[in-house]
């Protein structure tokens, strides 16, 4: 078995961090021993996370939208200036889409692709010679339990978990036999805001979006701070794969033995 990783005095990137799982990751992080680049869109948001953090912790904040091409790749530099090394990249930012394939633009779409999978290959891109000069490094890629089952009305999404998986799997076959590590992590229903921050598609009524949010939040109950604790500690024991909650482990175990059937039985349990 190999050892565990150490991060104590190790530097993490972490994307998303303002919120939910991405700042549940930094303050576990944190408490480890671990220095922090924290990356989120949302200055105000950051800036909360920062206040949340041991004072012992080196902590560099940066205002970056991950579907900027320019943005991620000018990052590599600003974190070098405050951290003289990166061990690990995080990348957790996401956002969603609500609505059936029909009610969802092209613009929405693409917009969720340029966040939820084009920002984690630029990520990756950008910060891998960085990974490759570390002595233990390790790429940890936020997808979902949609990135295994595909439930209707989340076609956007679930694509973009699907492909964030897919990446993460050959370039983890790819990188074996060097110092840097893949694990891609699929949460179940975690409590954060995802829900409320996605995109409506036009023609959807604010009643009609009021209850699709309330139903959907009923199956977002593991607290951030569980997941964060769950996923660091995953890759402390270099896991190349994590299910973050019973339900993602109950669903993952659904679609290997009904890998076609699975929706049929899904659905029952699914918000109307």
């Amino acid at each position: 078995m190999a050892e565990r990783m150490q991060l104590r005095g190790r530097t993490a990137v972490v994307t998303g961090a303002g919120s939910g799982i991405g700042q549940a990751i930094a303050m576990v992080l944190a408490h480890r021993g671990c220095h922090l680049a924290l990356v989120d869109v949302n200055a105000a948001s950051l800036a909360g996370t920062v206040a949340l953090l041991p004072a012992a912790c080196r902590v560099s904040q940066h205002v970056v939208d991950v579907a900027s091409r320019e943005m991620v790749a000018a990052l590599p530099a600003a974190v070098s200036t405050v951290h003289d090394r990166v061990d690990l990249v995080v990348n957790n930012a996401g956002v969603g889409v609500d609505g059936t394939f029909d009610m969802v633009s092209e613009e929405d779409f693409d917009w969720l692709f340029a966040i939820n999978f084009h920002g984690v290959v630029r990520m990756t891109r950008a910060f891998m010679p960085l990974l490759r000069a570390s002595d233990d490094a390790r790429l940890v890629n936020i997808s979902s339990i949609f990135g295994i089952v595909a439930p209707a009305e989340q076609v956007a999404y679930a694509a973009s978990k699907f492909a964030v998986r897919g990446f993460s799997e050959a370039l983890r076959h790819e990188l074996e036999g060097t110092r840097v590590g893949v694990t891609v992590v699929h949460p179940g229903g975690v409590r954060t805001n995802i829900a409320d921050n996605a995109r409506v598609p036009r023609g959807i009524g604010a009643a009609d979006v009021i209850r699709r949010r309330d139903d959907f939040r009923k199956f977002l109950r593991m607290p951030p701070a569980k997941a964060g604790e769950i996923i660091v500690r995953s890759v402390e024991c270099r896991k190349p794969r994590v299910l973050v909650g019973a339900d993602a482990a109950g669903l993952a175990l659904l679609q290997r033995l009904a890998p076609v059937s699975y929706w049929s039985l899904m659905a029952k349990g699914m918000p109307k």
